[in-house]
This record gives structure tokens, C-alpha cells and sequence, in this order.
């Protein structure tokens, strides 16, 4: 069922947000401009973008209605986007009916949901999208937050580590590379591996998820296997809870990495249930003075056991820092990327672009998004139905295709086309032979020979690689181009001992040709190599 639409634009709200240490902002001025053509109202509350270096006068610069207090903006919003869940006291000001747009965390969270189903809201929560759906990527949140935090949390490693992570070789002395550790390479984990990597350190990764230790090596990461067999993949791209015989000998392969590295980054957490706890006291202690733990599970709970919620702390010599804000502590870039999933969200609710949201509960995407709808609790949403396997194709089409040159080519040309075609080519170099003169025909000879070898040879590579033929082919066009000046300089005699001007004007056409497509050749290639720079 959907909405039933409204006559009016609806407004869309955007608190700031009250959380502790939190600094993010729901929406950024670029998107409320996006908003605004889709025919939304924006109001922003003042202040809300502070946090994140977003003035109030660049919101009013792209058409957005700044408010003074929290009250206004709830009492007159139809949709309010958020960053954090709201408290009870955002609850009070929700006004009945309206749409709320946030992370909620259901599954932790089931005395708000009842606060929420009781104002008659409907719930969107951000972090309940089926992220095993391609087209959902682009309203991924989760994604986007934790690719901030994985990268954040190796720059708090680096802050607090007393060495630098690359190795180098002065006229003071030898420096090693840092030895980093990172549990759990999923998102926050693979962004954590690539920052440690282009800094310079060895990294070693470790995931419950057999399938992701390409990934890891992808990223310039060593993959650490545990010396168990289990496939730790949960659904939704998560990691599932894992035997006590995996965990034993996890844990086993956690004691020997810690005795080795220099800087631990954790990311494991399992939907729904506190986070594993992956780093003993014993191992603290086992680690070398001056080394780092990053315990990005904190929130949680935290995956160690010495983890403070909120603090640094040091304990047997090793720094353990235990932050919940990562995300804000990259508000602006956090910001832009939350922003644009959620108006990404917005323009699946409103493709008339009419200005008025509408929740389609039959597409896949927004129901598993919506766990409250007009004050019944919908969550958790029903299994995704799974697409059916397609169809086998048939024998021939497969034998058509093999027998097939690409190119749009549906097969070889019939016996009775070549014959005639040949035969037309034969009597046409009959005659070429028979009248033209000794010294064109070297030259026609050259000339269907260089067709015949640049035919085999472009028509035999993939596309793909047509691109990189430019460099070949810009070193045969210097061969005609030394030709056409040959011919220009010394021009054939006419029958009065008179230049052929007929061929000086080819060779000159020869020569503008050739030039464009050496020097577009090279440019070409040089814009292709340089995507592979950094």
C-alpha cells in the first residue's frame, strides 16, 4: 500500500542533534538545494550545523527556513531527519504523523520504538536497510559511516602511537614499519587497511568471512587465517556468531598477534547483540609497551576487556581508546556522506518530485527501511524474496556465439559470398595491374599488405584493449608521416617534368591525418595511464 498523497509540499525538518560529543548534521547545505527542486520545504534548527563547520546563513543561502528552538522545528515538521535516535524528550515534541528519518537500532531500542508507534509515526530507520540489494547501495548510511570511522580510527592510532608507521632507513638510524592488526575487515575494517597500508605500515587483517581475505590482500593486507573451519557470513553482508571451537582457536591466533603487533584496531559487531569480546587482559599485557588499541566496538561494549566507553586510558604500558564519536570527529565529511544517502532515500519516496514522500511498502528497499508505519510496528521486515535462477540458454545460441568474430559479427560469411567477393577483388587487381604504373603498384602492394596486417590486428583484440593499441598505432603513423615528407620534398615528375601536384596534395593530406592521430594517440594514453597515478 502507499501513502495517500498530500495537495501541499511537505516540510522537512532537521533538529540539531543533542547527543552527547555528537557533532554531525543530518542534512548540508548542497543537499537541502537538491531537496528544495524536489519540491520539499527545508527547515534547519539553528545551530544545527555548527558542529560540523555549516553556518546557518549558508542554509539560508540555498533557500532553506533556519528556526530558533527545537519546539518550532518538531511542531511543524511533516518528515525530520536525524542522525542519532531521538530521547524521550525529542519523542514528546514529535508531532503526530510525522515521518521520522534516522539510525533507530530496533533491536536495542524496543522501549523507543513503542514511544514512537504510540505517536502514530512512521519509522525509517537508516540502519535497517537491506544492504544485499545493489540498488540500495547509494542509500547505504551504514557504509558511508563506517568508512569515515575506519579511516579515523587509524589516525587516532597514529596520534597516540610513538613511532611512524613506515618504515625508513636516516643517517640517525633504521626505523621499522609499524605492525598493525586489524579484527574484523568489514567495512570500517577494509578502511582501516587501506589508510594503515598507504601510510606505510604491515598490516594483517582477520575476518570470520573466508570471502573477504581477497579484499584484504587487495587493500595491501595480509590475510590472517584462523586454524578452524567455519564460514563466519551471517546475512545482510554481516558476520554471524561462531562455535566455541572457533572462538578457541580465534582466540589462540588473537594471543600470538598481540605478542607481534604494534597497534590493534578492532571493528566485530554482530546486529543486535553486544560485541564480542576479542582482546583479553592477558593479551593487553602480553604486548609491547607503547603499542595501541583502537576498540571501535565501544559503543557496544567494546571487543576488549579493558575498554573504557569515551576515554583513552593506558593499562600495562598499552593505550587503549575506546571513542564512540570517530564519525564526528570527521563531522563535515561524515555529514556530506550521511546527507547525501538520505536525500538519495528521499528521492525514492518522492519520484513525482512533487515534494510529498511516499512510503511504498512493496518496494523491498523502503520496507525493510520502515519499522514503524502510521503506529504499527513493522519490524522486523520479512525475508527478501530471492530472484529465480536464470534460465539455462539453449545449446545452439551457445555454439552461435562461439563460432561467432565479435564485434556485431553473427557468424562467417557464406561460401558463395567469398567466392564472389574474391572474384570481384581478382578482376579489380587485374586491372589495377594492367594499366596502372610500375611504380604505384610497389606502392598498392604496401598498401594492401598494411590493411591486411592492421585488419588482423585490431580485429583480434578485444575492445577493451583498443585503447591501448594507440601507442602502436601512433608508431606506424610516424612511418607514413616520414613517407608523406619524402613525397612532398621530392615530388614525382610529371609528363613535362612538372610536379605531380595531385600527389603532393595527397601526401599532404597523409601528413595532417597522420598528425592529428599521433598527437590525440598520445594524449589518449596519457589520460588513461594517468588514472592509474596517484
Amino acid at each position: 500500500m502507499q501513502d495517500t498523497p498530500m495537495s501541499t509540499p511537505q516540510r522537512i525538518g532537521v533538529p540539531r542533534e543533542i547527543f552527547p560529543l555528537e557533532k554531525r548534521v543530518a542534512t548540508v547545505p548542497d543537499a537541502v538545494e537538491k531537496l528544495i527542486k524536489l519540491g520539499f520545504q527545508v527547515v534547519i534548527e539553528t545551530g544545527a550545523g555548527d558542529g560540523a563547520n555549516f553556518s546557518d546563513d549558508a542554509y539560508r543561502a540555498v533557500g532553506a527556513e533556519v528556526v530558533d528552538s527545537a519546539a518550532a522545528l518538531w511542531s511543524t515538521s511533516d518528515i525530520v531527519f536525524k542522525v542519532r535516535a531521538p530521547n524521550e524528550e525529542e519523542v514528546a515534541l514529535l508531532r503526530p504523523g510525522t515521518t521520522l528519518i534516522g539510525f533507530v537500532w530496533p533491536a536495542q531500542n524496543p522501549e523507543l520504538m513503542q514511544q514512537l508507534a504510540a505517536k502514530q509515526a512512521t519509522v525509517l530507520a537508516i540502519d535497517c536497510l537491506p544492504r544485499t540489494l545493489s540498488r540500495a547501495q547509494k542509500m547505504d548510511a551504514l557504509t558511508s559511516t563506517a568508512g569515515v570511522s575506519g579511516y579515523r580510527a587509524v589516525i587516532e592510532a597514529a596520534n597516540a602511537f610513538g613511532r611512524y608507521f613506515n618504515g625508513q632507513i636516516t643517517a640517525a638510524g633504521k626505523v621499522p614499519p609499524a605492525k598493525v592488526f586489524i579484527a574484523g575487515a568489514g567495512v570500517a575494517g577494509l578502511a582501516a587497511i587501506g589508510t594503515a597500508a598507504n601510510l606505510g605500515a604491515i598490516v594483517r587483517a582477520n575476518d570470520t568471512r573466508a570471502e573477504v581475505a581477497d579484499q584484504v590482500k587487495s587493500l595491501g593486507g595480509e590475510f590472517v587465517k584462523v586454524d578452524y573451519e567455519e564460514d563466519g557470513a551471517g546475512g545482510g553482508g554481516y558476520a554471524k556468531v561462531m562455535s566455541e571451537g572457533f572462538q578457541a582457536a580465534q582466540r589462540a591466533m588473537y594471543a600470538q598477534q598481540a605478542k607481534e603487533a604494534d597497534i590493534i584496531i578492532t571493528t566485530a559487531l554482530i546486529p543486535g547483540k553486544p560485541a564480542p569480546k576479542l582482546i583479553t587482559a592477558e593479551m593487553v599485557q602480553s604486548m609491547k609497551p607503547g603499542s595501541v588499541i583502537v576498540d571501535m566496538a565501544a559503543e557496544q561494549g567494546g571487543n576488549c576487556e579493558l575498554t573504557v566507553r569515551d576515554e583513552a586510558v593506558v593499562r600495562h604500558g598499552v593505550t587503549i581508546i575506546g571513542y564512540t564519536d570517530l564519525p564526528s570527529r570527521l563531522a563535515k565529511q561524515s555529514s556530506t556522506l550521511y546527507a547525501n544517502n538520505l536525500l538519495r532515500l528521499t528521492e525514492e519516496l518522492c519520484k513525482a518530485k512533487d515534494g510529498v514522500a511516499m512510503v511504498n511498502m512493496e518496494d523491498d528497499a523502503i520496507r525493510g527501511l520502515t519499522v514503524v508505519k502510521d503506529g504499527a510496528i513493522t519490524w522486523p521486515a520479512p525475508p527478501l524474496k530471492t530472484a529465480p535462477a536464470p534460465a539455462p540458454k539453449p545449446a545452439v545460441a551457445v555454439e552461435q556465439k562461439k563460432s561467432g568474430h565479435g564485434h556485431g559479427s553473427s557468424g562467417p560469411l557464406p561460401a558463395k559470398t567469398l567466392a564472389i567477393i574474391f572474384a570481384i577483388a581478382a578482376v579489380a587487381f587485374w586491372f589495377i595491374g594492367a594499366y596502372a604504373p610500375e611504380a604505384f603498384l610497389g606502392h598498392f602492394t604496401v598498401f594492401v599488405l598494411a590493411c591486411f596486417i592492421g585488419y588482423m590486428v585490431v580485429w583480434n583484440v578485444t575492445p577493451a584493449l583498443h585503447t591501448p593499441l594507440m601507442s602502436v598505432t601512433n608508431a606506424i603513423s610516424s612511418i607514413i608521416a616520414i613517407g608523406a615528407l619524402v613525397q612532398i620534398a621530392s615530388p614525382a615528375a610529371g609528363s613535362e617534368g612538372r610536379p605531380d601536384s595531385l600527389i603532393t596534395w595527397l601526401a599532404f593530406a597523409a601528413l595532417v591525418l597522420t598528425a592529428i592521430n599521433m598527437f590525440g594517440g598520445f594524449a589518449v594514453t596519457r589520460r588513461m595511464l594517468a588514472m592509474f597515478r596517484k
